[in-house]
């Protein structure tokens, strides 16, 4: 059966900014989430956003950090997660709304 999100996480309202990714389960600082963006020149800035990508919302002070991974933009998270925290990118893809 396909699964857009990794078991652990689950899409919800968020406080920052309509919907965003929701922990289900602690999450330990190091782990790999998955692939939020695949390279793309088609698309904008050149990648294509999964649900992954698609659904964290920007902070300044994050939980997770994207890094490159062949033609892939990985999601991993920087700090412990408990469950029912969103989780949280510092965008360098796009502009954000000020």
């Amino acid at each position: 059966m396909y699964r857009p999100l990794p078991e652990f996480l689950t899409i919800s309202g968020s406080s920052i900014d309509g919907l965003g990714l929701v922990a289900t389960s602690p999450l330990e600082s190091n782990l790999v989430l998955g692939i939020g963006h695949i390279k793309d020149s088609r698309f904008e800035n050149g990648y294509s956003r999964t649900p992954l990508g698609g659904f964290i919302n920007h902070s300044d002070i994050p939980n997770c950090e994207i890094y490159e991974d062949g033609d892939f933009l990985k999601l991993r998270t920087i700090k412990k997660i408990e469950v029912g925290k969103e989780l949280t990118l510092c965008y360098t893809l796009y502009k954000v709304k000020q």
